[in-house]
């Protein structure tokens, strides 16, 4: 027999397995009946009119229609005016954005590097510098980074050689492979491309990164290119926000944005701490992404069209400005600066932005019960903690920047998500590191290798980067996205979700 006391822990444990069951129908209950309280109400109504109208006479029915013939000028001119509000409505309000496709850049398997030769070609370029290169052998261990991850030739070097001469050779690698593999994905010609957005974190190349594609792929005289610089990892939405702008003014234009990392330029050989964390987290990486406003494309043409986009500077203080920046040391060393206040600074910028998107996205539910707790904590009690909205009923997806292991665990607690929610950020840091504004579409890439995009399923996207900014997107899925033959995730979806340990030692 079972100790009395076991008995009762093991009952006690029951009950609270029961207990827990029964909140879950309660809330399950809840959220059901306040977000089709619509349908509750007219489902009725519906089913009283359609039982009384047949039962009603001709009597009672003629008289009605009869003064409906008479007054048939009122019913016109009603009609007109609201075919007018209805076609002025339409023209007012901003066309739909589609994503028609993407491609994401797959490094070579020759530009792998795995811990042991990162650690090996860090024991020798910081050989003067021992505290240096066992501060970065922690940060190493700690990233969240697997052994796939690839880097530029020019770091490959012993020691690295990041000029800016191979900082062009690294762009061209990363954006024209990109390029073609969504030329060669969708069909589009260079010569149809009407915008051009190139952006990048910290790379200002002469001449411009555009005019060096527009060349390349021979676009047309006319294209109207941009080029973005130091939004970091914020950048590529900064980006497809720029696009949504113009292509309200052409919208008969195809449009393509480029966000790509060049990694060479921002290596870092000295021993400020600050500044070599960015070394073991920064991978290469580039995506191309293809966008127009056609109502063609609505029609099961493009994969996705954009329903929110929110772009949120926090820089209210020196303290949010200074989070992020390219700098030299003072032995004239350059690199990409990382303050230890980010991960605060960027929590700060996230509660904005879903306090904005809230009540554009949130069921009613989710409404209802904020509105209730906020009117309790004004009336009753500020001890009451306040009510943090469950975003997971409003996305099937969770796109956050794989921006480092920190950045997943704190986006992942602030929204309360689950493993499987961060799955694809995890992944996608593991397999290609940090690879700055093109994350977000490797994460997107891994969602639609694993079959996970089903029609209407709304994604939601954050991102980070320098300024300091927090944006986000939500994206609708227009028809289930067949898993894809190719792309990044081609030779290793099957190995993924893996089981992560928090720290990773090196086998050297």
């Amino acid at each position: 027999m079972m100790p009395p006391q076991i008995l009762s822990d093991f009952d006690i444990s029951a009950k609270m397995q029961k207990c827990v069951k029964l909140g879950k129908c309660v809330k399950l209950g809840y959220q059901y009946l306040v977000n089709h309280f619509v349908a509750f109400i007219l489902v009725p109504i519906l089913v009283i009119l359609s039982i009384q109208v047949p039962n009603c006479g001709l009597r009672e029915i003629l008289p009605n229609f009869n003064c409906l013939q008479s007054d048939h000028i009122q019913i016109l001119s009603c009609s007109f005016f609201v075919i007018f509000l209805s076609t002025i409505y339409n023209l007012s309000k901003p066309r739909t954005l589609y994503l028609v496709d993407f491609a994401c850049y797959k490094a070579p398997a020759a530009l792998r590097v795995t811990s042991g030769a990162f650690t090996e070609h860090s024991k020798i370029i910081f050989e003067a510098e021992p505290k240096s290169f066992e501060f970065q052998q922690k940060v190493l261990e700690r990233t969240g980074l697997g052994e796939e991850t690839c880097l530029p030739p020019a770091l490959h070097l012993i020691p690295p050689d990041p000029t800016l001469e191979a900082s062009r050779e690294e762009a061209e690698m990363v954006i024209f492979s990109a390029l073609d593999s969504l030329f060669l994905k969708t069909g589009l010609s260079p010569k149809d491309i009407d915008i051009l957005v190139v952006n990048t974190s910290f790379c200002s190349l002469t001449p411009s990164l555009s005019s060096v594609v527009i060349n390349k792929f021979k676009m047309k005289d006319g294209v109207k290119s941009f080029n973005i610089l130091g939004m970091g990892c914020s950048g590529s939405l900064v980006s497809i926000s720029l696009v949504r702008d113009l292509l309200q003014v052409h919208p008969s234009y195809n449009a393509v944005v480029v966000s790509a990392e060049l990694v060479t330029i921002g290596y870092y050989k000295g021993k400020e701490r600050s500044m070599l964390v960015p070394n073991c987290l920064f991978r290469m990486g580039g995506a191309a992404i293809y966008f127009s406003t056609r109502k063609s494309f609505g029609n099961f043409e493009a994969k996705y069209r954009l329903l929110h986009l929110l772009r949120r500077n926090t820089a209210s203080d020196d303290r949010s400005y200074n989070c992020v920046y390219l700098k030299e040391d003072q032995k004239g060393n350059l690199g990409v600066w990382l303050s230890k206040e980010l991960m605060a600074v960027a929590g700060e910028g996230l509660k904005l932005n879903l306090t904005a998107l809230g009540p554009l996205v949130l069921p009613a539910s989710e409404k209802l019960l904020y509105l209730v707790n906020l009117i309790a904590r004004k009336i009753f009690s500020h001890r009451w903690r306040p009510y943090i909205p469950d975003f997971k009923q409003a996305f099937e997806h969770f796109c956050i920047h794989a921006g480092g292991r920190a950045v997943i665990d704190g986006v992942q607690d602030s929204l309360q998500l689950s493993m499987e929610q961060v799955e694809a950020s995890r992944s996608t840091l593991h397999r290609f590191g940090n690879t700055s504004s093109s994350s977000l579409w490797y994460v997107m890439s891994y969602l639609e290798a694993k079959g996970r995009m089903k029609k209407r399923d709304r994604i939601l996207q954050i991102s980070f980067g320098s300024g300091y900014k927090c944006n986000t997107a939500v994206w609708e899925c227009i028809e289930t996205v067949e898993t894809p033959s190719g792309g990044p995730w081609m030779d290793c979806i099957d190995k993924y979700p893996a089981c992560l340990p928090r720290v990773i030692k090196s086998t050297h």
